[in-house]
C-alpha cells in the first residue's frame, strides 16, 4: 500500500489510540501531505489515487473524527466549503484569493502585536484568534487590481497632489 514510513498525521492518530484502518491511513497521509487547504471532495480525489475503494463517506467521517480528536482543524473561508489542515501549535493566518480560493498562510509580527495591544486596551488578555484577508491579486507592475481593472497604484492623486 505504500512507505513504511509514517505521517504526522498516523502519528497523531496512534499518539491518541485511534484504530487505524488502512483507509484512514492513506486519508492521513494525503492530509499530512497537502500543502493547501483541501475540502473533503478535494481529499477523496486525492485519495482514490492510492485506494480507489474509499468511498466520499468514509472521507467524511475520518475527517470527523480527526477533527473532534484536535488532529485536523476545519476552515471556513466564506466559499460555502469546510477545508481542513493539521492542527499545530505554529501559528499563521490567512489571506484568501475570492478569485481563485488561493489561501497564503503568513505570519506577522506587527499584526500580532497590535493585536495583543487593542486587546489589552480593552481589558483583556488575548489567548487566540484566527485572522483571515480577502483580497484580490494586483497586476504589481501596473498597479492593477486584475479583478476590477481599477488603477491602485501610488502617485497623484486627482487633484495633482
Amino acid at each position: 500500500m505504500g512507505s513504511e514510513t509514517r505521517s504526522r498525521i498516523e502519528e497523531l492518530c496512534q499518539e491518541q489510540g485511534m484504530k487505524m484502518t488502512g483507509q484512514r491511513r492513506v486519508i492521513a497521509r494525503v492530509l499530512s501531505n497537502a500543502t493547501d487547504h483541501p475540502d473533503v471532495e478535494e481529499l477523496h480525489r486525492r485519495a482514490i489515487g492510492e485506494d480507489p475503494n474509499i468511498s466520499i463517506a468514509t472521507v467524511y467521517r475520518t475527517v470527523r473524527l480527526f477533527e473532534e480528536a484536535g488532529i485536523l482543524e476545519r476552515l471556513d473561508f466564506g466559499d460555502g466549503r469546510a477545508r481542513y489542515e493539521e492542527a499545530s501549535g505554529d501559528h499563521h493566518d490567512h489571506l484568501i484569493d475570492i478569485n481563485s480560493g488561493r489561501v497564503i498562510e503568513f505570519h506577522n509580527a506587527a499584526i500580532e502585536a497590535l493585536q495583543e495591544k487593542i486587546a489589552a486596551e480593552h481589558g483583556f488578555r488575548l489567548v487566540g484568534h484566527k485572522l483571515e484577508l480577502y483580497g484580490v491579486p494586483m497586476d504589481v507592475d501596473a498597479g492593477v487590481d486584475t479583478n476590477t481593472g481599477m488603477d491602485n497604484s501610488p502617485g497623484e492623486d486627482a487633484d495633482g497632489d
